[in-house]
């Protein structure tokens, strides 16, 4: 998009071109150069003359900028979206440049606050609104006091000085008239081209030399025009056309009408080449007010009823009233209708003015209440959202300090839960210790009965037995040597019952495995499976910790409960070893109906000895198959250093 590359294109050209970057853009991301693009496009398009397409991309790039919240870039394109209004839809284009300027206030660029508000006095000046049109400039001017953007200082001092010379205040607009032509002084240091500032230059003394006419100064308006009037300004035709009308006009009010129609028909050509209609009609009406002073009422006549219609046409209303007057002063055929239409025009002026001053007004008080509205409802979202933050956190308090209370009460119940399973283990050990001690009495007791009472009994019979055995029947003595085998033979059987009934059980030291067997050994009563324990002696129960032995306890009684409910198996190993210093493994394997574990929902029993063997930090698995049977085993770690927490 260089400048030289759209430069040598045409119109039609330039549009196409545009119109393709503007589709490759749609799938582009919303970033700051793609938004410069669409600003340079509805640039292009609107020095191509079409208005619409670069309304259509201002509109584009606000929606962008809205999204990513670019202030810069918003206020930017609010004032491009009034600058597509401003021909067509002046109230619209009034209240763009509105929020662009409190936009650009925002982020403190003062300098674009006053361009806004110099495009509102603007629209206010060609709306004849110039009352409040001279209060928006003042505004601009009291933001450009120390700015350093001369052209736009220039064109505020210029638009305040047209504004006071419709308001009839001639000095005064003057003064910013000059001022306007100071700011060109300081452009000449700043690198801005001759031909600008020679342009404003010719700009600001036609101002001036208008201002000259009205004050009937016309011999200055005189002299400057013709300072001005050269051969080199013919560079800039409409320049050139209006010096010349102007400095036509002056003379002819001077009473010089030497070549004054040549001037004025001169300077009508050169603006009817251009297409500049208020130019045409403003020469028309002079060279109609010429001929009003040359008596020639018939060409008068035609000339400002041609400015009649072309002021009707683009609703200049002010230069209607002029054609109208002065046609109702030579025209005595048709005073009465000009009078009239005079009338109904002034009247008609007035109420637009008085409509587009309350309408500028209502844009303003509706644009600042529903900023204010805006205000109300971001507070009232505001505390809403503090609110809702406070009840929340509140919430998630009450929700974080009840899951902890309920923990420490969890955590309350596990230590009771532990300390109540240590004390009933300790109430077994301790009555596995009185069962034992009083199997161990009973046993004494019956072998000093065996020794001492049943014994000597015998001893007595096999004594006299002997004795009758001298006796030499030979039947008897065969008969007596049966008895006497026999009584041998129970004394033998008696002695080695007693004999084992006061032998130490080799269990005596190794209790929680006297439990255990006690615990498999009770099964032969109420199961028909075979059980069988095997233990790794090695295993020095009286150094571990109780916590381990009842849950090791708990998880065989759980798993032989389940076996004799449901695995119908005819044998069952129950395993303990010991791997390395610090691990236990228990196994339990049988060879019962087996199930699919996928399929299985787990009951309170497996959840049970799942969570004990966690709660020991170690590690439960289980296998089965249907048919086969079922393993599980159980892994844990007696000298895990976490487990005093858990534990504690």
């Amino acid at each position: 998009m260089s400048k030289s590359q759209l430069n040598n294109l045409s119109p039609y050209q330039k549009e196409k071109y545009l119109d393709s970057i503007l589709f490759l853009l749609k799938y582009q991301k919303n970033d700051s150069i793609i938004r410069n693009l669409y600003f340079r496009i509805s640039t292009e398009y609107y020095y191509n003359n079409n208005i619409k397409k670069s309304l259509k991309t201002s509109l584009k790039v606000l929606k962008l900028s809205n999204e990513v919240d670019d202030k810069e870039a918003t206020a930017k394109a609010f004032y491009y979206v009034g600058d597509s209004y401003i021909n067509d839809k002046k109230d619209s284009a009034y209240f763009y440049y509105l929020q662009a300027e409190k936009m650009y206030y925002k982020i403190s660029d003062y300098d674009n606050v006053a361009r806004m508000l110099f495009n509102k006095a603007y629209v206010l000046f060609y709306d004849g609104n110039y009352i409040e049109c001279e209060v928006e400039i003042s505004k601009a001017l009291k933001y450009l006091r120390n700015s350093k953007d001369h052209r736009l200082v220039y064109s505020c001092n210029t638009l305040m000085g047209n504004c006071l010379e419709k308001l009839a205040n001639y000095d005064k607009a003057l003064w910013y008239h000059q001022l306007a032509l100071n700011s060109l002084e300081k452009m000449k240091f700043i690198n801005i081209d001759n031909d600008e500032i020679n342009n404003y230059s010719v700009t600001s003394t036609i101002n001036i030399c208008n201002l000259y006419d009205l004050k009937g100064e016309y011999s200055k308006s005189i002299k400057k025009l013709e300072g001005i009037l050269s051969e080199d300004l013919k560079k800039w035709p409409i320049l050139y056309a209006n010096v010349l009308s102007n400095l036509a006009y002056s003379r002819m009010k001077n009473g010089q009408y030497d070549n004054v129609c040549q001037m004025f028909f001169t300077s009508l050509r050169i603006v009817e080449n251009s297409g500049e209609q208020s130019d045409i009609l403003y020469k028309k009406i002079h060279i109609g007010e010429y001929f009003l002073t040359q008596k020639d009422t018939v060409k008068a006549i035609k000339i400002l009823k041609e400015a009649n219609l072309l002021a009707t046409k683009i609703k200049n209303s002010n230069e209607v009233l002029t054609s109208l007057k002065m046609l109702s002063k030579i025209d005595k055929k048709n005073i009465l209708s000009y009078v009239n239409e005079y009338i109904k025009v002034s009247d008609s002026i007035n109420i637009i003015q008085k409509n587009a001053h309350h309408k500028y007004a209502r844009i303003e008080y509706e644009t600042s209440r529903i900023e204010e509205e805006n205000k109300i409802l971001t507070k009232k979202n505001f505390y809403i959202l503090i609110i809702s933050f406070i009840l929340i956190l509140s919430l998630v308090v009450i929700v974080v300090f009840r899951y902890f209370k309920y923990k420490n009460k969890e955590l309350k119940f596990l230590k009771i839960q532990q300390k109540a399973n240590e004390e009933i283990y300790l109430l077994l050990t301790e009555q596995h210790e009185k069962i034992n001690a009083a199997k161990d009495n009973e046993k004494a007791k019956i072998a000093r009965e065996l020794h001492d009472g049943v014994m000597n009994k015998i001893y007595g019979v096999r004594m006299n037995l002997g004795f009758f055995n001298s006796k030499i029947e030979k039947e008897i003595i065969e008969k007596r040597k049966e008895y006497i085998f026999e009584l041998q033979n129970i004394e033998n059987e008696i002695r080695t019952i007693s004999h084992d009934l006061s032998r130490k059980s080799f269990l005596d030291h190794n209790d929680f495995n006297t439990l255990l067997l006690s615990l498999i050994e009770n099964q032969k009563e109420i199961s028909e499976t075979q059980f069988r324990y095997l233990y790794d002696s090695k295993i020095e129960w009286t150094t571990i910790q109780n916590i381990y032995k009842i849950n090791l306890y708990r998880i065989l009684q759980e798993a032989i409960l389940n076996i004799n409910k449901y695995a119908n198996a005819k044998n069952c190993d129950v395993k303990i070893t010991q791997e390395g210093d610090d691990s236990l493994r228990m196994s339990i394997i049988d060879d019962g109906q087996g199930f699919d574990i996928n399929g299985l929902k787990s009951g309170i029993g497996l959840i049970n000895m799942n969570e004990r063997t966690e709660s020991l930090n170690g590690q439960f698995y289980m296998e089965s198959k249907i048919g086969i049977g079922t393993k599980i085993e159980v892994i844990i770690n007696f000298l895990d250093p976490n487990l005093d927490k858990i534990v504690d």
